[in-house]
């Protein structure tokens, strides 16, 4: 994504862009880490979720965003399978296919269709090599390191990165 004047970036130059915070809207673990921080110190204000926890259960965080909107679902709603509708409704597979996604254009030039991949948790260690994914993995442990945040990486030798 970027500059269609520009020359496109290789996989490495791009990966070590982004590595080093030269990115377009600065170090990304950087706002990561202060989104993270001020979830913690304003729980009420701001709610933090990951993606990959939303694919692994997502029926529960949809009833904890409503809670945290101040609209909890009743039990009526609950039985009546309303999380269970909105679930469906705002699937990846569903979002992909409103019409919008599939022909609009982002402000910046962006054909929408970019922003969707597969909509699978990890699915990026299968874009990059292999001393990559390594690479990447121990960096996001040094930055997350004593934050509290946690993420579960991809490869096939990595655990999950937990902070203390």
């Amino acid at each position: 994504l970027g500059d269609e004047s520009l020359e496109p970036l290789s996989l490495d130059e791009a990966f070590d862009k982004f590595y080093h915070g030269i990115y377009a809207y600065g170090p990304f673990f950087d706002y990561v880490l202060g989104y993270w921080k001020a979830s913690q110190e304003n729980p009420n204000k701001i709610l933090f979720l990951k993606y990959e926890d939303l694919k692994e259960d997502i029926n529960s965080h949809l009833k904890n965003l409503a809670m945290f909107l101040g609209v909890p679902f009743t039990d009526d709603e609950e039985n009546q399978g309303v999380v269970e509708e909105i679930e469906k409704i705002c699937s990846f597979e569903k979002l992909r296919e409103v019409e919008v996604n599939k022909k609009g254009v982002h402000i910046s030039g962006i054909a929408h269709t970019s922003f969707f991949r597969k909509g699978k948790v990890r699915d990026w260690s299968n874009y990059l090599t292999p001393f990559m994914v390594e690479r990447l993995e121990k960096f996001t442990q040094e930055k997350m390191d004593s934050s509290g945040l946690t993420f579960n990486l991809s490869s096939k030798t990595s655990k999950d990165i937990t902070s203390a």
